[in-house]
């Protein structure tokens, strides 16, 4: 079975986006007008579909109240999915480090399709210096929250810039047995020579550590004029560090739609990931992965 392992989608009526609702405020990865507008699971699994996938990770995406994006995309997780014969699992968001972590948990926890948590540490240097994001990693309350979302059997979405990661791997080395997924090959933003060196050297202190794998995803937010060449050594090194065993393919649609259709995405994925290993990328890791 296939499966994309990481995707958004969103219904502006049901929940509310503040950093999709913005007017005129650019990203890192662009000009976010074009798709803000309801995404929802019918055009998304009509591309999906044209391409073998039959199931999805829903990936929370910076709601208003985490919870409630949860909430919604559990109910189409459990009637509209179900309608459409699409097998699907969501990573939600919580905030580790809060004083009431353990009532999120637990308000997460019964939703059954919460197959895990992302709070992301790290977008791009730029906003990071805004958000403060990056400050958890030194946040004694998030190591602890990190080590109860492993007790809950719950993976975590790390989202984080190259040269946090040797830091970030000290951290996880304290929560052994909690499964990590490194969203988008771990935010390789600088394209030189020297940046994709660099970072490639930093991806080797979570590589070495079997509880992390790794996602082929949002490649093009850092890259908008790409070509598939352009992800050639990303996609190498990220095989090579991590074997297929722990490499998964998330297209991070709607949000790379700015740069390319689902298509053209997929025929970059399949002409640079061999073919032998392309049931173990695009669905058998994310399947054991995720818990489908």
């Amino acid at each position: 079975m296939r499966l994309d392992a990481h995707h958004h989608l969103w219904d502006l009526k049901a929940v509310h986006y503040p950093w999709l609702m913005a007017k005129g405020e650019v990203r890192f990865f662009g000009d976010p007008a074009p798709i803000a507008r309801d995404y929802l699971l019918d055009e998304f699994t009509h591309d999906a579909r044209a391409h073998g996938f039959e199931g999805s990770v829903h990936i929370q995406v910076g709601a208003q109240d985490g919870l409630a994006e949860a909430r919604w995309v559990d109910g189409i997780a459990q009637s509209t999915s179900r309608q459409m014969n699409w097998h699907m699992r969501q990573v939600a968001f919580c905030d580790l480090a809060s004083p009431n972590l353990a009532a999120d948990l637990q308000a997460l926890t019964s939703l059954s399709s919460v197959a895990g948590v992302r709070q992301i540490i790290g977008r791009a240097p730029g906003e990071d210096a805004l958000t403060g994001t990056r400050e958890l990693i030194t946040s004694s309350a998030f190591r602890d929250g990190l080590a109860l979302l492993a007790r809950h059997g719950l993976s975590f979405d790390l989202q984080l810039l190259p040269e946090l990661m040797v830091p970030m791997a000290e951290v996880l080395s304290e929560v052994p047995d909690l499964p990590v997924a490194l969203c988008h090959a771990g935010s390789p933003y600088d394209r030189s020579a020297a940046g994709i060196a660099a970072w490639a050297k930093s991806l080797q202190s979570l590589s070495s550590m079997e509880q992390v794998s790794a996602k082929l995803s949002g490649l093009g937010m850092f890259a908008h004029g790409w070509q598939a060449d352009d992800f050639a050594p990303i996609v190498e090194t990220i095989i090579d560090q991590f074997g297929p065993q722990r490499v998964m393919y998330g297209s991070n649609f709607p949000v790379c739609s700015l740069t390319s259709d689902y298509h053209r995405l997929m025929a970059a994925y399949e002409a640079l990931i061999p073919q032998d290993m392309q049931d173990q990328i695009f669905g058998k890791t994310a399947a054991s992965f995720y818990r489908f």
